[in-house]
């Protein structure tokens, strides 16, 4: 608990945290108002408010996340203040795990704060509206699962590389252009196994059309996030790995 405690302490203590849950929400309500007040004008096909937010968290809010999770453990290495944390907590797991119990859950509610948000300001702006409860929910859950998960990806390979500039790079790879790659040479059915479009269809009802690339997904929602999980788990099982190895 103590380890957990530090943790949280020191993620709401410096300022990249809040620019980035900021930034996150910036982008969050300027997509959504732009593509709402867009469908009323007629310029933009019209789209269902929770189909627009799951547009925004995937083309913009979900890299202020990436950005967020990884300050987390290499602003650290880039400090030097590493070497106090590991001193304070010997078991190299628990520094991992302490950071994740903070990241899990701040995620999430963003995530669902994220989703919300979107949907209240772009319905009032689209001239037929048509989101359920249970499409709103299903959106909201999905974008929390999927922005946890994505911050434990981002923690685990930043533990890993130990470099900012490194593990965004390497993210953005692996979100967007290796899908892109893959799908460019006509693989798509192997698009919806990585991480960034498992989180998307992890937001969408079964059956509905993603609104990323308009294929159907192959799975349920529930999928999705196991799928992110996953991810998750591989990233945070490699950076172990290292920070046992190295930082012995």
């Amino acid at each position: 608990m103590n380890a957990i405690s530090s943790e949280w302490t020191k993620f709401w203590s410096v300022r990249s945290t809040w620019w980035c849950l900021i930034g996150g929400l910036a982008m969050m309500l300027a997509y959504s108002g732009a593509l709402g007040l867009a469908s009323n004008a007629g310029v933009e096909r019209s789209m269902a408010p929770h189909a627009v937010v799951v547009g925004a968290a995937f083309y913009l809010s979900q890299f202020a996340v990436v950005a967020l999770a990884t300050l987390f453990i290499t602003s650290e290495y880039a400090s030097g203040s590493i070497r106090s944390t590991l001193q304070w907590v010997p078991v190299r797991n628990r520094v991992l795990l302490a950071k994740s119990a903070v990241l899990l859950p701040v995620l999430f509610g963003y995530g669902v704060l994220l989703a919300l948000a979107g949907i209240l300001l772009s319905a009032p702006l689209i001239p037929t509206p048509d989101s359920s409860f249970g499409d709103v929910l299903l959106t909201s859950a999905g974008m929390g699962g999927y922005f946890a998960l994505l911050g434990l990806l981002c923690l685990g390979l930043g533990t890993a590389l130990r470099s900012t500039a490194g593990t965004i790079v390497s993210v953005f790879v692996l979100l967007v252009m290796i899908p892109m790659f893959a799908g460019s040479l006509g693989w798509e059915s192997a698009v919806n196994y990585f991480p960034g479009f498992a989180g998307v269809n992890a937001m969408v009802i079964a059956g509905e059309p993603n609104p990323i690339f308009g294929g159907v997904a192959p799975y349920a929602p529930w999928v999705g996030i196991a799928l992110c999980a996953a991810w998750a788990a591989a990233g945070l099982a490699t950076g172990s790995a290292v920070l046992r190895r190295r930082d012995a």
